[in-house]
């Protein structure tokens, strides 16, 4: 009766249990609690059908459905499963339904020391020269150990002698042994020397195998073969048909005659597979294939290889060769495919269990590396669980609409050159739901609408899809939000609950509104209804709509505009300037100024962007004394539309006869809004302080900074580079004040409407031009600085 210590732990990560246990366990063991690790109630485990998915090697373990315990179902050999791998792990699947939930658990199955080490012969016989110098080594048997790990070999002992000792050497887990002779030999005192080679374990208790070697000393010939290389190395495809030439080894003898003649030959102890698949020339130490090599069967081969000479006794030498196989990818993956679902709603969130996959090639290295994908269009993904088992797992919203059946192509492929592959399939039947909502193309929709168009046109059509059927497809239109007030919304456009016609209800002036906008909801007659919106934006496009306006001074209707200039005026002399404004944008307010003379008459010219009157030349005595001019400004638009002025030049004298009046021009005022009752109202205030205390006001208003000027601000005046205006309000009043010298006048521009705060003064000498836009202040601040300024 053996006893057994069972070892266990557990430990979960994503998903994954890992426990341990011993070989050779008793059938009924107790593995891990997996009730009490995941934390189920016992409850559950029958009611959610819980089960243990084994692999292809064998029903080992079972769960207790009464108490969580996972079992022993069946005696584990860890030799039978992993043979010489150091580590041996069992991996099982762990299911539970409704929902269904996936569980991996992998088991260890730790190695006991449960396999002595064994010799492969019980008696060793060796022949040794008598005159074979001392340091000479001896290739013995050495032993083996189906355990792995710390219960593998772990050294070797020879029983007391004063020839021999033993040399060992450790390459990883492996450990080899040779006799070395340590004192020469004597035939005539001693022909036979018998010894015991003990090999032990490193388990706990070790365990241990003999065997007997005998050494039978010979005579004479005292010079043995020698090896061009003590460990020769090489490689072999494991498709090489059999006779090929895998290498050769090459050994020597220092010896003359027979005892120089050299035979090759295999070593028989422990290389029955060796023999099997391997052969060497006699004469020649060529190796060569006699057998099938397959990597997935053995990885390497270590061939002992002894020379032997034809001397009496004969003396030998011994090498090894090392013949790595080199994988060929010879086995395609081979895919296995569970089931979980008969169908899967569409509704089914992302992330649901579909199916599981598993995947192997039995090809290594490179050629075992597997990639496995999905060959097909669908919402699924593979995620890798442990190795090369795989969840099939939603990764995307299902719309029976669009596919009501699925065809999951899987395709896997390994790393090799070339590679190979193999395919597998699994339909998934999605059931259907209410999921689809109306869609619109795109999030925004930008209309561009042409002023003065009129009421009632369409400006657009709204329309958005829905993929489902019938009630579910029926889709209605109207307004979700808006940037304005409902009120103002309603009386500037309409959309058709059915067709999604957005229609205008009045006619656009772009001066007034450029731009508004607004969202569009989009809804369905499904139960529940679903919907979806999107931004219409409206974008007024300006028409040339708006003729040019001359400002003051020139602008007072029915007034005679006349300037004097001296008749001793040079070439360029300063005449007047023309300004003049367009309510229209852009290229519609780009203004031109063109003069008109007396046919004739060739003395002045006018800047065709700036406005200013020149002369052209000095004055002759048969220029007229009165000279009529036309000046025509006309805008950039299509069609252009234009504005004109009459101005009569007088020549004077002298500069001295020279007088320019001040003018005080007041526009038609269009509009009376409540602005200008306040402002009417607090001008007549003004008025009453100013009265009671006319010498402080002055001394206040005479020292005001241009700051004072800030707190109010205007509509925009913006001047373009060739000297044109353009101001943004299509009904405006303007007070203009120039002083009385012509040749350098200020002109002060300010509406009639009361402006907010933050106003700006803006002067204008008669040489300057705007260099951007600015804002005016209103006609009392103005006025006051005016009065102080004279």
């Amino acid at each position: 009766m053996h006893t057994w210590i069972y070892i266990w732990e557990s430990l979960c990560v994503r998903g994954q249990l890992r426990y341990s246990i011993a070989e050779e366990a008793n059938t009924g063991t107790h593995v891990g609690n997996i009730a009490k690790d995941l934390n189920l109630n016992l409850q559950e485990l029958e009611s959610r059908q819980f089960q243990v998915l084994s692999g292809s090697k064998g029903r080992y373990f079972e769960v207790d459905l009464k108490t969580g315990m996972l079992l022993v179902n069946e005696r584990i050999d860890r030799e039978q499963l992993c043979a010489e791998e150091s580590a041996c792990s069992l991996s099982v699947e762990a299911v539970m339904k409704n929902p269904v939930k996936l569980h991996r658990i992998d088991v260890a199955i730790l190695d006991v020391n449960d396999n002595p080490p064994l010799f492969s012969t019980q008696i060793q016989k060796l022949f040794i020269s008598e005159s074979t110098l001392p340091g000479v080594k001896f290739a013995l048997s050495e032993a083996s150990d189906a355990d792995v790990g710390k219960n593998g070999i772990h050294g070797y002992k020879l029983s007391p002698n004063e020839h021999f000792s033993l040399e060992t050497q450790r390459s990883g887990e492996s450990v080899s042994v040779e006799l070395v002779l340590k004192k020469a030999l004597d035939r005539e005192k001693q022909t036979v020397i018998k010894m015991v080679l003990t090999a032990e374990d490193g388990g706990k208790p070790a365990k241990s195998g003999t065997s007997q070697l005998h050494v039978d000393i010979l005579d004479a010939n005292d010079n043995i073969p020698v090896f061009s290389k003590s460990l020769y190395k090489t490689n072999i495809k494991e498709s090489a048909p059999a006779g090929t030439s895998v290498i050769t080894v090459n050994a020597t003898d220092a010896d003359e005659g027979l005892n120089s003649a050299i035979v090759y030959s295999l070593r028989s102890k422990d290389q029955n597979q060796v023999l099997n698949v391997f052969e060497i020339d006699s004469q020649t130490g060529v190796i060569k294939t006699k057998g099938v090599i397959d990597f997935e069967e053995r990885k390497a081969f270590e061939i002992r290889v002894e020379a032997s000479d034809k001397g009496q006794p004969p003396m030998s030498a011994h090498c090894k060769v090392l013949v790595e196989v080199i994988d060929e990818n010879d086995n395609a993956p081979v895919i296995t495919i569970t089931s979980m679902h008969s169908s899967v709603p569409e509704d089914a969130a992302v992330g649901t269990l579909v199916a599981l996959v598993s995947v192997v090639d039995k090809d290594g290295g490179e050629n075992g590396e597997v990639k496995i994908d999905i060959n097909s269009k669908g919402p699924f993904k593979l995620e890798p669980n442990y190795k090369n088992y795989y969840s099939l797992l939603l990764d995307g919203g299902l719309d029976r609409e669009v596919a009501a059946v699925y065809n999951v192509a899987l395709v896997a492929s390994d790393m090799g050159s070339p590679p190979l592959s193999s395919s597998s399939s699994l339909t998934v039947v999605v059931a259907d739901v209410n999921d689809n909502a109306p869609r619109f193309r795109s999030s925004v929709v930008n209309v561009y609408v042409a002023e003065n168009r009129p009421p009632g046109h369409r400006i657009e059509k709204i329309t958005a899809e829905d993929f489902d059927e019938g009630e579910n497809a029926r889709v209605s239109y109207s307004f979700l939000e808006m940037k304005m007030r409902q009120s103002q919304l309603s009386q500037i456009v309409s959309i058709d609950s059915d067709s999604g016609d957005i229609v205008s209800l009045q006619s656009f002036d772009f001066e007034k509104l450029k731009t508004f906008q607004f969202k569009v909801q989009a809804t369905d007659s499904g139960v529940p209804p679903l919907s979806s919106n999107v931004t219409v934006k409206v974008f007024i496009l300006d028409e040339n709509d708006n003729s040019p306006e001359i400002l003051a001074p020139y602008s007072e209707l029915g007034s005679v505009n006349s300037e004097n200039i001296p008749y001793s005026a040079e070439a360029g002399y300063f005449v007047a300037k023309i300004r003049a404004v367009d309510a229209d944008s852009g290229y519609n307010a780009l203004l031109s100024y063109h003069l008109s003379e007396p046919k004739g008459n060739n003395l002045f010219r006018i800047g065709t962007s700036s406005g200013e009157i020149r002369t052209k030349r000095r004055m002759s005595d048969n220029d007229l004394k009165t000279h009529p001019l036309v000046v025509l400004v006309s805008d950039n638009g299509e069609p252009s539309l234009s504005a004109t002025v009459s101005i009569d030049v007088v020549v004077v004298e002298s500069s001295a006869d020279i007088q320019t009046q001040f003018r005080h021009v007041t526009m038609k005022e269009e509009n009376f809004s409540d602005l200008n009752l306040y402002l009417l109202i607090a001008i007549v205030a003004v008025s009453s302080i100013f009265l009671l205390s006319l010498v402080t006001l002055i001394a206040v208003r005479c020292h005001r900074t241009d700051s004072d000027f800030s707190r109010y601000s205007t509509p925009m005046i913006t001047t373009h580079p060739d000297g044109s205006w353009s101001y943004s309000k299509s009904t405006q009043q303007y007070d203009v004040c120039f002083s009385s010298d012509t040749l350098k006048s200020d002109v002060v521009v300010f509406p009639a409407p009361f402006p907010p705060v933050d106003a700006e003064l803006i002067s204008i000498n008669g040489g300057d031009t705007f260099s951007g836009a600015q804002t005016l202040p209103t006609k009392e601040k103005v006025r006051e600085k005016f009065v102080c300024e004279l």
